[in-house]
């Protein structure tokens, strides 16, 4: 199961003053600690969830500047680029990490991520989900989101656009649950997003 999906901006360069800012973050469920006596305010909790979100994108931005070094590959690979430039999806870099119980959630988790341009997508998952599945949902929905939200554009427009992110999310990822999706099933899926949410 998926315990939370985020979107978050990635830095091109360390010179850059700009750090990372989560654009978006859903969770799915609840964490809740066998050692807590007091119940959290939700006040509490949702600064508590902001913090792991955050946490988990500067992780995702590591690495994938990590990678990106270790692959010999310019910091200009996330420089963000006009809405009609074609998105090479299987050429962007990606990976998973696990995080062990307590940094940052309670439970032990595994991040899968993917950096698209300037921006990082990431899904953290139980401990022993199906990674390739995961990998490939998450690649379905950056896809999804870099169509029919043109995300490459300015950040400003998905903050505006989080009932078009969560009606993405209802079909392709519902309740937090992984899908095995056919090219045919995904194509049905596609057509009854549009219909119910035209661009």
């Amino acid at each position: 199961m998926v315990h939370a999906f985020l979107i978050h901006t990635l830095r091109a360069t360390k010179a850059e003053e700009g750090l990372c800012r989560v654009l978006y973050s859903c969770f799915f469920g609840t964490e809740n600690s066998p050692n807590d006596a007091q119940p959290h305010g939700a006040e509490r909790d949702r600064l508590l969830r902001k913090e792991q979100i955050l946490a988990v994108a500067r992780q995702v931005e590591s690495m994938c500047q990590l990678q990106l070094q270790a692959c010999g590959r310019p910091a200009v690979d996330l420089q963000p680029q006009s809405s009609d430039d074609l998105v090479h999806l299987r050429e962007s870099p990606c990976g998973a990490f696990r995080l062990t119980a307590g940094d940052p959630f309670q439970e032990p988790r595994t991040v899968v991520w993917l950096g698209v341009l300037s921006l990082g997508f990431a899904l953290v998952l139980n401990a022993h989900e199906n990674l390739l599945l995961a990998e490939g949902t998450l690649r379905l929905l950056a896809r999804l989101l870099l169509e029919h939200l043109r995300l490459l554009v300015p950040t400003a427009s998905l903050l505006l656009r989080a009932d078009y992110i969560e009606g993405i999310l209802t079909r392709f990822l519902p309740h937090g649950q992984l899908l095995f999706l056919n090219d045919q099933f995904v194509q049905g899926l596609e057509k009854e997003f549009s219909a119910a949410w035209p661009r």
